[in-house]
């Protein structure tokens, strides 16, 4: 019977573990906030091996701010570019503490939670994405990571991505200068992420999903006498019918 269930509504254990997984790093704040300083630590220390957890690309709870820039962090933790030394900054009673992973993270993993809750809804209504959609969805990210990536080998907030000049020259400056320069929630580069982690998300369920309600959704029995029946027989059944 359980299995059955199962089988039938794969998406609960599913979306369970991927809404544990989601949540976790949300709890390391709450811990810290409320003095459960070793479970919150334990947190950061098991998603640090999952993201860079770099402060100025991540969110902060209880704090005055949401998000602080890499100078504000640089200025109450250690002057540094270090990506090493700066990721360990977890936060404190007065800036708030830090969600274990980055805005990056959060973004791709909650909308993988949602997208996938908000299909199981509609999966009837909604055809499967083919392949070229999912390369689509999945292309911001991959240019926006990637571009990132090598951004930061100048050294954090050195990099052609940190002062988005080049967007500024395309848009001829258009918007204010924070929106150009940094992570800050509002910034370009915090928008593009909070996006793109939006459109992965929605790509994967999309895509997978549907293939995996055709692997675990067992065919109703009426199906299955449709489909039997209409099996060509082989000839020596044709030959025993002809006979008697």
């Amino acid at each position: 019977m359980l299995s059955k269930f199962l089988h039938r509504y794969w998406i609960i254990p599913l979306s369970i573990f991927l809404g544990v997984y989601a949540g976790l790093p949300f709890l390391a704040p709450v811990f810290m906030h409320a003095g459960w300083v070793g479970a919150g630590k334990a947190i950061y220390f098991v998603y640090s091996w999952l993201c860079h957890q770099l402060p100025e690309r991540s969110f902060f709870l209880f704090g005055p701010r949401f998000t602080y820039s890499l100078a504000e962090i640089q200025k109450v933790w250690q002057d540094t570019n270090n990506a090493s030394i700066l990721r360990q900054f977890i936060g404190s009673a007065e800036l708030g503490w830090k969600v274990a992973w980055s805005d990056r993270m959060v973004s791709m993993f909650l909308s993988l939670w949602l997208w996938g809750i908000a299909w199981w809804l509609v999966r009837r209504r909604v055809k499967p994405l083919p392949w070229w959609g999912l390369v689509l969805l999945l292309a911001p990210m991959a240019v926006d990571g990637t571009s990132h990536f090598f951004s930061d080998l100048a050294g954090i907030g050195q990099g052609f991505r940190y002062s988005n000049l080049w967007l500024a020259v395309l848009t001829r400056h258009v918007f204010p200068a924070t929106f150009y320069a940094g992570d800050a929630w509002g910034s370009f580069n915090s928008l593009m992420r909070l996006l793109t982690g939006i459109l992965f998300g929605l790509g994967i369920v999309w895509y997978t999903y549907p293939y995996l309600n055709k692997i675990f959704t067992p065919l109703d029995q009426s199906q299955v006498i449709v489909d039997m029946s209409s099996q060509p027989r082989r000839a020596d059944e044709l030959s025993y019918e002809h006979k008697n």
